[in-house]
């Protein structure tokens, strides 16, 4: 239960989830390390990427627990979270509510973050133990619903991913989350090849969550 605690602490404090997504292995590897090197520990591998797992796998060895915290993503069900976990995911990640997914990760005390869109959805992934809500797709509705949920629910932890950049990033911090999940707003110098646009991306990403704390 204490790892449990403070993997969850460790990506609070961050504050940023990077969404690593990409065409290959390779690829997927070298924007964690960017991310990494920019302050942005808390890394999410999708499992959109071929070969998933064995990134999760090559990058739990490479690197120790306090430099990077590890996770799977798009994990629609519970087989796919067993593999994730066996690979070495610290977390789990889901864009959708599954009971099953939500029962095997708390039995291995794995966080666990699942996507919802309604407050009634927030509540029903609440009850059933998810630790991270997953405000998807954040775009659709903005910051200011964070605030409107956290009106009848300020015990909700939630976290907003898609439609989270530069410049809204702190309205997200100020409205409640306990961090935002970001993608291509961090990761999109992969397409050029660019990895140090990622690592200058990501340091301005945690200097502006810092700031929106206080």
């Amino acid at each position: 239960m204490i790892a449990k605690f403070n993997r969850i602490q460790r990506i609070t404090k961050s504050g940023v989830v990077a969404v690593v997504r990409g065409d290959t292995s390779e690829q997927a590897l070298r924007v964690a390390e960017a991310c990494r090197k920019g302050g942005v520990n808390a890394i999410e591998i999708t499992f959109t990427i071929p070969g998933a797992s064995k990134v999760i796998e090559d990058l739990t060895k490479a690197y120790k627990d306090d430099e990077m915290i590890i996770g799977a993503g798009t994990v629609l069900d519970p087989e796919t979270a067993r593999i994730a976990i066996l690979a070495g995911a610290q977390y789990i990640v889901s864009p959708s509510f599954n009971l099953e997914t939500v029962k095997l990760c708390n039995r291995y005390q794995i966080p666990i973050m699942t996507g919802a869109m309604t407050i009634d959805g927030v509540v029903a992934a609440m009850e059933a133990g998810v630790d991270i809500v997953k405000i998807f797709p954040g775009e659709v509705f903005g910051p200011s619903f964070i605030k409107a949920i956290k009106g009848p629910l300020p015990q909700a932890n939630l976290m907003p991913t898609g439609g989270v950049s530069l410049e809204n990033v702190d309205q997200w911090i100020k409205a409640g989350c306990v961090a935002v999940g970001v993608g291509s707003n961090l990761t999109g110098g992969a397409k050029t090849g660019d990895y140090q646009l990622i690592t200058d991306i990501a340091k301005q990403f945690v200097e502006k969550v810092k700031i929106a704390r206080g």
